[in-house]
């Protein structure tokens, strides 16, 4: 099984991780100084799933798709940021060398509506989706350490696609120490990782706090209880359904279990701006922002955290 990792950060290099351990043949397409670091170093692992350390001899490591050979890759999972999703699907477009007819691209990417970016340049029978409810962090360039695991990752189709070509890959991953999964309705996953994201990564990276903090205050939790009512209006008025029936549902999971199990992660978005990069914020209150427009839906809390991201981005 030949799998490429395009992107090199924290979950693209525990995903690499899971897949080494089980001998698998992965190469990894990152920015120059992680690759360079991935050589030196090799790749390391840590966190609540043990520790592991793959040599660099063990997988191919570029930073340039130009520089990939050999056969063409069975799985493609891209792990880059939401805001990448363009330049990414025209590069694997462009590089048909890196597909065979049965190659499947997933998506391992935070947000709503990076699959329809991917079928403007890719068959939409090739195109999955991954939902991760796993906290990754990269404390050096060629380290992954995983701080949190809520619920098994899940891969599926938006578009109907069956889910026998993603077998072999969730056993992969499941075997080599995170939970993983064939999902059959892949969108109502998709929408409960909104909510969570939309509910807790912009207000962790305002307050400088992780998510078992915005839990305990009451100032806090109201603002997430606004944002996840915003948001299941959106995502109801647009066709979409998760796995609870309503936002008081879904609230009690959340506070109840949901939260707990990853009450001291520090969200993507807080990492983002602490490294001073751009977040994906357009990708998830943005996204809501965008719908609720659609769907002619006020989502007034949604608005507020996505600006204060986006001047906190540009400070």
């Amino acid at each position: 099984m030949r799998t490429l990792i395009y992107g090199g950060g924290a979950v693209g290099l525990g995903l690499a991780g899971c897949l080494l351990k089980m001998k698998e043949e992965v190469d990894i397409l990152a920015r120059e100084n992680t690759r360079t670091s991935l050589q030196e170093k090799g790749l390391r692992q840590t966190g609540i799933f043990g520790e592991y350390h793959a040599d660099p001899q063990e997988f191919g490591c570029f930073s340039c798709s130009d520089d990939l050979s050999g056969e063409p890759y069975d799985y493609i999972l891209v792990c880059t940021k939401s805001f990448d999703s363009p330049a990414v699907a025209q590069d694997i477009a462009d590089h048909s060398s890196l597909l065979h007819e049965q190659s499947v691209i997933i998506l391992v990417q935070n947000g709503w509506g990076n699959a329809d970016i991917f079928v403007e340049h890719l068959p939409a029978e090739r195109i999955f989706n991954a939902r991760v409810i796993t906290g990754f962090c990269r404390p050096q360039s060629n380290q992954v350490e995983i701080t949190a695991h809520v619920q098994p990752i899940h891969i599926g189709s938006l578009f109907g696609a069956g889910l026998v070509p993603i077998e072999k890959l969730c056993e992969t991953i499941n075997q080599g120490g995170i939970p993983c999964e064939a999902a059959p309705d892949i969108a109502r996953d998709l929408w409960a990782k909104m909510l969570f994201n939309c509910a807790l990564n912009p207000l962790g990276a305002i307050f400088n706090v992780p998510y078992g903090a915005l839990a305990e205050q009451e100032n806090s939790r109201r603002i997430m209880d606004e944002v996840i009512h915003e948001v299941f209006r959106v995502m109801e008025a647009a066709g979409y359904s998760t796995h609870w029936a309503s936002a008081a549902d879904y609230m009690e999971a959340f506070y109840g279990t949901i939260v707990p199990l990853a009450a001291k992660h520090c969200s993507s978005t807080l990492q983002d701006i602490q490294a001073e990069k751009k977040t994906e914020i357009d990708a998830l209150c943005g996204a809501v922002i965008r719908l609720g427009k659609e769907q002619g839906i006020a989502v007034p809390c949604n608005e507020m955290l996505y600006n204060v991201i986006r001047f906190m981005e540009r400070r």
